[in-house]
C-alpha cells in the first residue's frame, strides 16, 4: 500500500505512542527523569548527513533500523532499536528472522521486532510507528529508495557504512541517538582488547590481500583500506597488498568504496598479498582456494598462506569484530 493512503487510524496510532511515551517519563523514578533531563539538556541537535541537515527535536524513544548492518552497532550502544530489517533467514550468516547470528540473541532480549527479510516494507517501517528511521547509504541492505516517502513519516537518518570503521558508525550513531557515552564505552573497551591483541600478534608474511571470496571461484570482493575490516586489519599491524591500477575502479553496487570487485582475468592480477584473509568464511573454503587453477601462480596460494577470519565478518560491528578478534588470536599468537 503506498504511503499517501495511510489511513487517519494509522495516524491516531503514531499520536496515541507519543502520549505513552510521555505517561511513561512522568511515572519514572526521580533517578530516571534525572538521567532524562540529562540526555535532554543538548537536544535538539543537528547533524550532516548524506541527504542534507537533519534536525532532531528530541532524543529518540523508538528507532527503526532498515540496515541489518547498522543495527548491530546501534544495539552495541544500547540505542532504543524497537525494530529493523533483515536479510534472507537461516544463511550462514543469520537466523530464522534474517538477524546476524553475532548479535540476534542480544536483540530477542531486547524486544527488537523483525520487519521484513530482503525487500523493505515501508508499511511495516511505519506501522513499528517510529520516531528515528535509520537507513543505510549504500550496500544491499539500503533502503534508500524508500527516502522521500519514510523521511515524510518520520526523522530520517541516512549514513553510509561503506567507508566507515565500526567505531565511526557507532561514534556517528552515538550523537544521533544521545547514547554518545554508550558508544565511547563500547569503542574504549574494543580498543583495548585489540591493543592487548596486536602486542601478541606474530603475522602472516605481509602484506595481506583480505577478501570475500565467491563460492563459485570466479573471483572475490578485496577489502580496501577504507573498508571496516581494511581499517581494523590495518590497526592491528597489517599492511593491506597494493592493487595494481589495472584493476581499481572495477567496482559494484554503485561507488563503494570499501571493496573492489575482481573477476575474470583481473581476479588473480588483484591478489597481490603474501598471505589470503578469507571474510564471510570458515575452514572448509581453504582447500577450495589452494586448488583454484586460476590463483595457483600467486603467492599465498603457493606460499599456502591462506586463512579464514569467520563467516559473521561480511559486515562488522561490534559483536562481529570482537568475534574476528578471537579468531585472530588463535591464528596468530
Amino acid at each position: 500500500m503506498p504511503l499517501s493512503s495511510l489511513s487517519r487510524r494509522r495516524a491516531l496510532q503514531l499520536a496515541a505512542a507519543g502520549i505513552v511515551m510521555l505517561l511513561s517519563a512522568c511515572d519514572a523514578s526521580p533517578d530516571a527523569k534525572d538521567a532524562s533531563a540529562a540526555s535532554h539538556a543538548n537536544w535538539p541537535r543537528t547533524l550532516d548527513t548524506p541527504k542534507g541537515k537533519l534536525t532532531l527535536e528530541q532524543m529518540p524513544q523508538r528507532i527503526v533500523s532498515t540496515s541489518v548492518t547498522l543495527t548491530g552497532t546501534l544495539l552495541a550502544i544500547h540505542a532504543p532499536v524497537v525494530a529493523s530489517g533483515g536479510s534472507s533467514a537461516h544463511s550462514k550468516v543469520t537466523d530464522e528472522q534474517g538477524f546476524f547470528t553475532q548479535w540476534s540473541a542480544v536483540a530477542k532480549q531486547r524486544g527488537v521486532t523483525p520487519l521484513y527479510q530482503g525487500e523493505p516494507n515501508a508499511e511495516a517501517i511505519i506501522a513499528a510507528q517510529p520516531d528515528l528511521i535509520v537507513m543505510a547509504g549504500t550496500g544491499g541492505d539500503s533502503a534508500l529508495k524508500l527516502y522521500e516517502q519514510l523521511s515524510q513519516m518520520a526523522p530520517t537518518l541516512v549514513v553510509n557504512y561503506d567507508d566507515k570503521s565500526w567505531q565511526e558508525l557507532a561514534t556517528l550513531l552515538g550523537q544521533a541517538t544521545g547514547r554518545e557515552a554508550d558508544a565511547a564505552k563500547a569503542i574504549a573497551d574494543f580498543d583495548a582488547e585489540a591493543a592487548k591483541l596486536k602486542a601478541a600478534l606474530k603475522l602472516p608474511p605481509q602484506p595481506t590481500s583480505a577478501l570475500v571470496y565467491y563460492e563459485d571461484g570466479s573471483g572475490a570482493n578485496l577489502w580496501t583500506p577504507q573498508s571496516a575490516q581494511g581499517k581494523l586489519l590495518q590497526s592491528l599491524g597489517f599492511t593491506l597488498a597494493a592493487v595494481p591500477d589495472s584493476v581499481k575502479g572495477n567496482t559494484s553496487m554503485g561507488s563503494r568504496h570499501d571493496i573492489i570487485e575482481l573477476s575474470g582475468e583481473k581476479f588473480a592480477d588483484g591478489l597481490r598479498g603474501q598471505s589470503m584473509l578469507l571474510f564471510n568464511a570458515d575452514q572448509s573454503q581453504v582447500p577450495q582456494v589452494l586448488a583454484n587453477p586460476f590463483l595457483a601462480s600467486i603467492p599465498a596460494v603457493k606460499g599456502k598462506q591462506v586463512y579464514v577470519a569467520g563467516l559473521d565478518t561480511f559486515r562488522l560491528d561490534y559483536y562481529s569484530a570482537r568475534n574476528l578478534l578471537a579468531r585472530l588470536r588463535k591464528q596468530f599468537t
